[in-house]
C-alpha cells in the first residue's frame, strides 16, 4: 500500500513551499527581496499609502495587477477624523498578520492540519512621549501582548511549539522585537 503526502495544507500548497526553499538552498541570491510603499498626505491625520511593486528572486516582480491601498489617520480624540487605522494599529495588524501566517506556514510544513487560528493583540501607549509633552515616556508602544486561539488536528503540545516556532521566524516579530536601523532623507521643493 503506498502513501502520498496531501499537497495542500492549511491552504497552503506544500509542495511549492518546499520548491520554493529548496531554490533558496541552492541559490542564495533568490532570498532577497525589497518590499515598497508610498505614502501621500490628503489632510489633517488622513494619508494614504499604496504598495504594489517589488523587489524579488533577482528581479523587480510586477505580477500584482493593482496596487493595494491603505489610508490611516487617527481617532478623534487624536485629532484625527477616523479616515483609518492609526500607524501604530497598523503596526499591531502587522506583527499579527506575520505571526499568522507564519504559524500557518510552520503547521503546513509540518503536516498539522489547521481549524483555527485567531489572534487579539494589544499594545500599551502613553501618548506623552509621541506628542512631545515629556521625555519621561518613549514614543511608541512600552508594551505588546499577542495570544493565540489555535485548533487543529495536533496535540496541544505540537500546536504550542508551532506557534513558538512561528514567533522564531516571523519577519515582522524580529523588526519589532530587535528594531531596525531606518534611514530619513528629506527633499525639498
Amino acid at each position: 500500500m503506498s502513501t502520498t503526502a496531501e499537497r495542500t495544507i492549511n491552504g497552503v500548497d506544500t509542495e511549492q513551499l518546499f520548491g520554493t526553499l529548496d531554490a533558496i538552498k541552492a541559490e542564495p541570491s533568490l532570498a532577497k527581496f525589497q518590499f515598497r510603499a508610498r505614502n501621500h498626505w490628503i489632510d489633517g491625520a488622513h494619508n494614504r499609502s499604496t504598495i504594489r511593486d517589488f523587489y524579488a528572486a533577482n528581479q523587480e516582480d510586477t505580477s500584482r495587477a493593482e496596487e493595494f491601498v491603505l489610508d490611516a489617520g487617527e481617532p478623534a480624540i487624536l485629532l484625527g477624523s477616523d479616515t483609518g487605522p492609526n500607524p501604530a494599529e497598523y503596526l499591531l495588524h502587522a506583527l499579527a498578520a506575520c505571526l499568522t501566517t507564519s504559524l500557518v506556514y510552520i503547521a503546513a510544513a509540518r503536516g498539522v492540519k489547521l481549524t483555527e487560528v485567531e489572534s487579539t493583540i494589544e499594545g500599551d501607549m502613553d501618548v506623552r512621549g509621541a506628542l512631545g509633552l515629556s521625555d519621561e515616556y518613549r514614543n511608541g508602544f512600552e508594551q505588546i501582548r499577542v495570544m493565540f486561539r489555535v485548533k487543529g488536528d495536533a496535540t496541544e503540545e505540537k500546536l504550542r511549539e508551532v506557534v513558538t516556532r512561528a514567533n522564531q521566524r516571523s519577519a515582522v516579530f524580529d523588526m519589532v522585537t530587535n528594531g531596525v536601523t531606518v534611514a530619513v532623507d528629506v527633499e525639498t521643493a
